[in-house]
């Protein structure tokens, strides 16, 4: 007798019905920013603020060591949230009033969460809503190292692009023992 298989689906996101305006995200995953974080951004973006890669020259700063790349850490709290938030985007539309209300340095393990503020229907794609939200980023000490608004377009439920995985199916039929 063949062995009953179920393949379970992980977490899809959410889409634009699932939003609702004050609902609190705390994205799951935090990161430990490392020197080689900092200087390979740094080196990506040109920054040549030597505030992010020179050692000696921090240490003369009053923060007495290198300073994270600030586009960084809007890229790493960004990505934080997607899994909450945009994992069904169709676009980001915007960033706004981004603060960086406290310094990042090497070693900081960043965690975010986001709220929602604002979502409508889109007035030129009825496949798509657009939502607001404020994202916060902060460090293992509970300082707020960033915040910022940011708004995108996202896919509501019958109207997102289909995720199938056959060839997980067809991997787990191969694997799976037979037996009559």
């Amino acid at each position: 007798m063949k062995k009953e298989m179920s393949i379970q689906e992980g977490w899809k996101g959410r889409f634009y019905e699932d939003f609702k305006i004050g609902d609190i995200y705390a994205h799951p995953l935090g990161r430990t920013v490392t020197k080689t974080d900092n200087i390979y951004m740094t080196l990506l973006t040109q920054n040549t603020n030597p505030i992010h890669f020179d050692d000696h020259y921090s240490e003369q700063t009053e923060f007495g060591k290198p300073l994270v790349d600030s586009t960084f850490t809007v890229a790493l709290v960004t990505g934080q949230s997607v899994t909450d938030l945009s994992q069904n985007a169709m676009a980001n539309l915007g960033w706004d009033e981004i603060r960086l209300p406290s310094p990042v340095f090497e070693d900081d393990t960043i965690y975010s969460f986001s709220e929602v503020l604002e979502k409508r229907e889109s007035k030129s794609r009825p496949n798509v809503g657009i939502v607001n939200v404020k994202t916060s980023g902060y460090n293992q000490r509970g300082e707020i190292v960033i915040t910022f608004k940011r708004t995108f377009m996202i896919y509501k439920k019958d109207y997102a692009p289909k995720k199938e995985n056959k060839l997980l199916a067809e991997v787990l039929e191969k694997a799976s023992p037979k037996t009559e």
